[in-house]
């Protein structure tokens, strides 16, 4: 989604940004003292944050991969799983999971992995985004999860991250482009 047509109300982030925000979310998970056994990446967008992630935990990940539309761009009745975890019930069922994306958007995907998690009976089962957007979801985090790491909220606008363009200094001048904008609009201190 990535070669979507931007606008310029889009945000756009550099990899710096993500690297502390990762940073910044693996302090609050460990004054949390929250230790998952499995970090479990929402691909592709999570695969990113969690490897960051990896190396402040130590941890290992294990990659979910979903898919919601068909080859056309319709949306299909239901999820269909691309790639899961082989044997849940041995992975999952126990342990403490945290599950990692890049950003909660409808809330649709999230709540579809949470479920199929919560089917195998972890310990624990906690969530971390980096952007979870401020609008309305067509899917609901369970009352189970009582650990939803979030970097920020932010306002229901298309998000650019570098790991998906194909032209990474075009993305570096719209995300310092970006970054000027919003410090021009932030009121002085």
């Amino acid at each position: 989604m990535s070669q979507k047509q931007s606008k310029d109300e889009d945000v756009y982030l550099k990899y710096e940004e993500i690297h502390l925000l990762v940073k910044e979310l693996a302090d609050r998970i460990k004054n949390d003292e929250f230790m998952p056994d499995y970090i479990i990446a929402i691909g592709t967008g999570g695969y990113i944050p969690a490897r960051m992630l990896k190396s402040h935990l130590n941890r290992k990940i294990l990659g979910v991969v979903l898919s919601y539309y068909d080859d056309n761009d319709r949306v299909l009745a239901s999820f269909q799983k691309i790639q899961w975890i082989d044997h849940p019930e041995l992975v999952v069922t126990g342990k403490k999971i945290l599950i990692v994306d890049e950003v909660n958007d409808t809330g649709s995907t999230m709540a579809y992995v949470v479920q199929e998690l919560l089917n195998s009976h972890p310990t624990e089962l906690a969530i971390m985004v980096l952007h979870d957007k401020q609008k309305t979801k067509k899917g609901a985090i369970p009352p189970q999860i009582k650990r939803y790491y979030v970097g920020n909220y932010v306002r229901d606008k298309w998000i650019h991250y570098p790991w998906e363009t194909s032209d990474i200094l075009y993305h570096n001048y719209m995300a310092e482009k970006y970054a000027y904008e919003q410090r021009q609009q932030s009121p002085p201190h």
